[in-house]
């Protein structure tokens, strides 16, 4: 699997609310294999997948990712219409937590490293993007790669002038094929980390270049994608991301591995002698001040998920997912939670839908502002295309419905064919006509043979 010649790369998949896998399996990754991520030539990912990526590289927090994600599902979830109500703003969150966990010099650390897998919206090929100038560039290309059209929004973003969408559509897992591809997805399929499927059903769909069996656990993870479980499922969907990864190192013999670098052994044994030593002196004091806080936290406030889960997982990613999984014990949280109060928002909901919308509309119109004149283009541009597409093909009906009549009637009656309906040019390429004179020629056919 990991060729020291060759090298080899880790390809994160897409998947929605799901990406809480890709955490779960990154942390385990960097505990027990640092020399996986940190040797990897390209660390490769569509949507979700180029975000777990882009936190692995680019110097964020995995603990601080995954409770974003938690918080973004809670947000979904406290709405009616859940992530389709028009006030849940999926891209503006993204951003801002992005923004938030991300480094100043993100871009120095992705570039040439992290692969984002993006869709043109031209022509529907996919791009990989590798070489960053900022880090809004990053943050940019991220969001391109997360935008799934209609559920995010209707016009698509724009990187460096080109527009794109999400990066699933086109290549859902980079570089799937190679051998030296360690590839992570929360489907059960034939991927190197990822859920083992419980049917005996062997057939198999690739979707999007991703291995996905079929089977009703493997649907059911695919409505998850879109609309978010409850946050302890997420937080047990990480759980099973970290042990998926523990048990690919097991297997494959990878725990605790020097990193293939070219010191030369004696200075390899020096280095991992003192990385021995001061990583457990300081993972003593680090971890035992951690595990001080969370036993208190725990004394306090009963753990959401099973014990195995709580401890499996580091301390900080417990931490956040305890943080995230906690009720809120509030009066109006519990008020608002009781069955009459939450048929009667459903009962309000005609009412009380349009004028979120309004208000939901008001808000994304001023962030709009910015972006509006090159959207507006964009726009223009797409509707010229529909409208020539449109013209030209009913002008090639138009021609075929004519040589057909003439055709079937042309023959009998003795007369000849017009020399511009034989000719190999269409008629709005003959020099000299004008576009009014296709219409006059529509009609020349059927009054010559009256």
């Amino acid at each position: 699997m990991l060729d020291r010649e060759r090298g080899w790369s880790v390809s994160f998949a897409g998947c929605g609310f799901l990406g809480v896998y890709h955490i779960g399996a990154a942390t385990c990754l960097q505990e027990h294999a640092p020399h996986i991520i940190r040797d990897a030539r390209h660390i490769y990912g569509a949507s979700a997948g180029a975000l777990a990526g882009a936190v692995l590289v680019g110097g964020g927090s995995l603990a601080e990712a995954c409770a974003d994600v938690l918080a973004l599902a809670k947000e979904a979830r406290k709405r009616n219409l859940g992530p389709l109500h028009p006030s849940f703003n999926v891209i503006k969150i993204i951003r801002d937590g992005l923004m938030r966990n991300l480094p100043e010099n993100t871009h120095q650390l992705s570039s040439g490293r992290l692969c984002i897998s993006l869709t043109r919206v031209s022509d529907g090929k996919n791009t990989l993007i590798s070489n960053f100038n900022s880090k809004e560039e990053v943050v940019q290309a991220l969001i391109c790669s997360s935008f799934v059209p209609i559920y995010c929004g209707l016009i698509p973003p724009s990187f460096r002038g080109v527009r794109y969408v999400d990066g699933g559509i086109s290549d859902n897992l980079p570089q799937y094929e190679s051998k030296n591809t360690i590839t992570v997805s929360p489907f059960a399929g034939e991927c190197d980390i990822c859920p083992k499927g419980n049917s005996a059903n062997f057939h198999e769909m690739n979707l999007t270049n991703t291995s996905i069996q079929l089977s009703l656990g493997n649907l059911y993870r695919l409505t998850q994608a879109l609309f978010p479980p409850e946050p302890k499922v997420l937080g047990e969907i990480c759980e099973q991301g970290y042990s998926d990864a523990f048990k690919f190192l097991k297997e494959n013999g990878m725990l605790h591995f020097l990193s293939f670098t070219k010191r030369n052994p004696h200075e390899a044994v020096q280095h991992a002698d003192y990385m021995k030593k001061k990583n457990i002196s300081e993972n003593n004091r680090v971890e035992t001040s951690e595990v001080e806080v969370l036993s208190n936290q725990i004394k306090q406030n009963s753990w959401p998920l099973e014990k195995s889960i709580f401890e499996s997982l580091p301390p900080r990613l417990r931490k956040a997912l305890q943080e995230a999984c906690k009720e809120p014990n509030g009066f109006y949280a519990q008020f608002s939670k009781l069955f009459p109060i939450r048929v009667i928002s459903y009962l309000m909901l005609p009412y009380t839908l349009p004028v979120e919308s309004a208000y939901s509309a008001a808000l994304r119109l001023v962030n709009w502002f910015p972006d509006m004149p090159a959207d507006v283009r964009w726009m223009q541009e797409q509707f010229c295309q529909i409208v020539g597409t449109v013209y030209s093909q009913a002008k090639r009906r138009l021609f075929l419905m004519r040589l057909g009549l003439h055709q079937r009637l042309g023959g009998d009656a003795g007369h000849s064919v017009p020399c511009n309906v034989l000719s190999n040019k269409s008629w709005g390429e003959e020099r000299g006509r004008e576009g009014a004179d296709i219409w006059s020629d529509a009609i020349y056919l059927p009054k010559k043979l009256v």
